[in-house]
């Protein structure tokens, strides 16, 4: 009897809206890495117009930014898919996690800005 009692009065607690479990917000990405690996791949390639690490940590920081004003209006689904997809390759990209869930569709509609980031498809055109 008192181990029901107790899960009742603690059980109650964990059950509440007011806890939110860890995936519920934005994901952790080291755009860092992303952002110094990307400068070097970008000087490497000896790119006219090579974006500086200062201004990739800046529109990666925007777009983290952006996706925690939109964060929670999209499902569980959408969140989880546009996240492996701008993970995938061991890198991440605040830019292609927001420009995931924008093209995803039914979110808050968010004006896509001007933003380039360390997006890995931004030199394949």
């Amino acid at each position: 009897m008192r181990m029901a009692l107790l899960f009742f009065v603690f059980g109650g607690q964990f059950a509440s809206p007011l806890a939110m479990p860890v995936g519920d917000g934005v994901p952790v990405i080291n755009v860092e890495k992303t952002c110094r690996e990307t400068t070097e791949v970008d000087k490497a390639a000896n790119l006219a117009l090579a974006q500086p690490f200062e201004k990739c940590m800046s529109d990666e920081n925007s777009a983290k930014a952006q996706l925690a004003a939109i964060w929670s209006t999209y499902s569980a689904p959408v969140r989880a898919r546009c996240e492996q997809e701008a993970t995938l390759d061991g890198l991440g990209s605040y830019v292609d996690l927001l420009t995931c869930m924008q093209m995803a569709g039914p979110g808050a509609p968010t004006r896509a800005t001007d933003i380039r980031g360390a997006s890995k498809n931004r030199n394949k055109n």
